[in-house]
């Protein structure tokens, strides 16, 4: 290889009109000396000049865009006035780099060593292994910690390799933004491209059993692994060895490719561990795997051993351990130092169609194995499940395995592994325990929960989980209906509830629902007639049952909620109080922040979709109620699910969906009967298609079933309205319902006479 030309031989060469290819031949950056040779004037780029270095660079790397200054001398009557200097950004940019980086690692050594960390000596860009502070390096004293100045001084991070450590941090010289955590270790963009430069051109050593004084196994050694299941054919095999250093034995583990050396592991008796520096890292067992379509991945060479002895030789061993926990992302390839190995061997684990990840079981362990599989591919990893080596302690690794349980046990392990979970991609077996739960009906809620009333209960029960849409015209008795079930359940089970109520004035709600708990009026008013009014001490006793069952939702300003923020809210109530059911009144009050590009249909869809998810996660019940369109040329019947204005998706995407319904014809029945029209139940074990009839109580707000009469008298008005009724296309798929025309606006606002005005 030809000597690499000095600084100045490349300014000359520059200067002299030397081509890009011939100082690329040198061995040289050329392309820098050739740019200032752009920038130079005419004059100074013609033969005979003499170039002077002004500023020269100190290290064996010049910084990025560094500038070159150069003084150029003609003929002895041409001599300039002066230096030429080179255009450039900042002359001095290499000096004013280095001195501002001395200065800022002098507040980082105060830092660092405020921090309990003080190394032998300060180095920026570089790393730097020493004693962690918290943990003492363990029972073997190992240097576990890293530390990394930054080669810019901008930051400087450190990290605990021990996984019972694992601790880290980063800290900022004063005035200097603070780098994000992710970042912390990550070098400046200078120090990337060095890094780059020294992974590409990386050369690592040559060693060999002679070099590195390898011998065979002691027999002492040799009745160690014995101990613990190890034949010595075993060792014979994975050419395990020793080595003798400062009056003590290590066993030796030789990493090799194709039979070469490449890396060696020392382990002592008491378990301290080296390994030989600048060195390839590479899996233990290398050749084991070559050309192997299923393979296995254990922790230590010594599990690897132990795998040897079950029969299974396609079994290879991390380099470095496990890593306290799993790391927020994968870093890039050249980034990735930790895992270096894996890229290392990339080729043989390309051809592997099944990997199975047998680490420990400790958490670190289990850490290890989701920093394989996000790197190898979760679709074709495998895990294994440790047993049981007693009646209270599991087996932390394939040695323990076969220690306490032999080989057979061992093989049954693999045997046994189980796919390596992927997230959002399930069998049905991990499910089985809530399936045998539904089977056995061991929650009580498998069949649903009753509504309090035995004719509804025909058609509708509550499921924890589901999404109820409750529809009706205006003034039909929708929120009342609600707010008596939600007492019924109550009573019934003892469910708490969040209320997201826009229409209702909190007081008034409050009235309502103290009115169904102790079945007396809230006042001493029209309404009321003769009734007694509820006492001072009943009512008393209905704020301790409002306050312990009801929690509410409401802006506290003049805003509207949306329904992400509900939802939010809820989730809280659902963790904090353990609310089982949640009400949504109505769909029309909440802020609906629809982007310019989604139709309405496509937005329902999605406020739909969150509501489930929401109802599904959290085993919370949902009732959300959304008015009709404006409906014209009605003739007095209930509307249907499809009449809903927005979407259809309000019934497309509902468990449930009800339309709650009373008459306000008085020649054409009961005033104070209100229909319960069932028009969708998606599963078929809680409910059907029909209506249900009730009766309300104006004076205390409660329903009741009606009675054989009252039901007759009901069932013809809506018989002689459905043969009166206009059918329009068969929109509507639900059986028994027959589609209506639809109400005038001023139909819209409440009756005005006590008797047409029920709710």
């Amino acid at each position: 290889m030809a000597p690499r030309p000095s600084l100045h031989s490349l300014l000359l060469m520059a200067a002299n009109g030397s081509s890009s290819a011939a100082a690329a031949a040198a061995g040289g950056d050329s392309g820098l000396f050739l740019a200032a040779r752009r920038r130079l004037p005419a004059a100074a780029a013609a033969g005979g000049h003499r170039i002077r270095l002004l500023h020269s660079f100190p290290g064996a790397r010049v910084p990025r865009r560094a500038e070159v200054a150069c003084c150029v001398q003609s003929a002895p009557d041409e001599r300039p006035a002066g230096p030429v200097t080179v255009r450039s950004r900042n002359v001095h940019s290499a000096n004013n780099y280095r001195a501002a980086s001395e200065g800022r690692l002098g507040q980082l050594v105060q830092m660092l060593k405020n921090e309990g960390i003080n190394p032998k000596q300060w180095k920026l860009g570089h790393f730097q292994r020493m004693m962690c502070p918290k943990c003492n390096g363990g029972s073997t004293e190992e240097l576990s910690l890293s530390v990394y100045i930054r080669m810019d001084g901008m930051n400087a991070s450190w990290n605990c390799f021990r996984s019972k450590c694992g601790w880290r941090g980063s800290i900022q010289p004063d005035g200097v933004p603070k780098v994000p955590q992710a970042k912390a270790g990550i070098e400046s963009e200078m120090d990337q491209e060095v890094e780059s430069d020294k992974a590409a051109n990386k050369v690592y050593r040559k060693i060999s059993e002679e070099g590195l004084n390898l011998e065979p196994l002691c027999d002492e050694l040799v009745a160690y692994f014995s101990q613990r299941q190890i034949s010595a054919e075993t060792l014979r095999r994975n050419k395990v060895m020793q080595r003798k250093w400062k009056n003590k034995i290590s066993i030796a583990f030789t990493y090799r490719r194709d039979g070469v050396v490449v890396g060696c592991k020392y382990r002592e008796v008491d378990k301290k561990f080296s390994q030989e520096a600048n060195t390839e890292k590479i899996f233990y067992g290398l050749d084991d795997i070559k050309r192997a379509q299923d393979i296995i991945i254990v922790e230590g060479e010594i599990d690897k051993l132990s795998m040897d002895e079950a029969g299974y030789r396609n079994c290879v061993s991390v380099p470095d351990g496990a890593p306290p926990k799993v790391s927020s992302k994968i870093p890039d390839r050249d980034q990735d130092k930790k895992y270096q190995y894996l890229w290392n061997c990339k080729d043989y684990l390309d051809s592997a169609s099944r990997i199975i990840l047998a680490t420990d079981a400790d958490p670190p362990g289990q850490a290890l194995a989701e920093e394989l599989a996000r790197r190898l591919g979760k679709e074709r990893c495998w895990r294994v499940k440790w047993p049981k080596k007693n009646e209270t302690d599991t087996c932390k690794d394939a040695n323990e395995v076969l220690f306490y349980l032999g080989p057979q046990a061992l093989r049954k392990v693999i045997e046994d592994a189980e796919l390596y979970p992927i997230r959002g991609l399930f069998a049905f077996k991990d499910f089985f325990p809530e399936i045998d739960d539904y089977y056995l009906g061991i929650r009580g809620d498998e069949l649903g929960i009753s509504t309090g009333w035995k004719s509804v209960d025909d058609l509708y029960k509550v499921v924890p989980g589901e999404l109820t849409v409750v529809t009706g015209v205006p003034n039909s008795g929708k929120s009342e209906w609600i707010d008596a079930l939600l007492c019924n359940i109550n009573k019934e089970c003892g469910w708490k509830f969040v209320l997201c109520s826009m229409e209702n004035k909190v007081r008034e709600h409050a009235r309502k629902l103290l009115e169904k708990r102790i079945e007396k009026p809230f006042f001493d008013a029209r309404y009321g007639g003769c009734a007694e009014r509820m006492t001072p001490d009943e009512f008393e006793a209905g704020k301790q049952w409002l306050n312990e069952t009801f929690h509410l939702i409401r802006c506290e300003d003049d805003s509207l909620p949306s329904i992400n923020w509900v939802l939010d809210l809820a989730k809280a109530a659902v963790l904090r109080h353990g609310v089982r059911g949640l009400v949504i009144d109505p769909y029309n009050e909440l802020d609906h922040q629809r982007p310019s590009n989604q139709t309405e249909t496509e937005y329902v869809s999605q406020i739909l979709t969150k509501i489930k998810r929401f109802a599904q996660h959290h085993s919370c019940h949902v009732w959300f109620v959304a008015h009709p369109r404006q409906l014209h040329n009605w003739n007095g019947g209930p509307p249907n699910m499809y009449d809903i204005s927005g979407s259809a998706h309000f019934i497309n995407k509902c468990d449930n969906g009800i339309v709650i319904h009373r008459n306000r014809d008085k020649n054409a029945g009961p005033l104070d009967v209100v229909q319960v029209c069932v028009r969708k139940v998606r599963n078929k074990v809680i409910g059907q298609i029909g209506d249900a009839f009730l009766t309300y109580d104006r004076v205390t707000g409660q329903f009741q079933d009606a009675g054989k009469a009252t039901i007759a008298a009901a069932t013809a008005s809506t018989v002689r309205k459905q043969k009166n009724s206009y059918v329009k296309s068969t929109k509507d798929n639900v059986a028994n319902e027959m589609p209506f025309p639809h109400v005038e606006a001023d139909d819209w606002v409440d009756g005005q006479e006590s008797q047409d005005c029920l709710f």
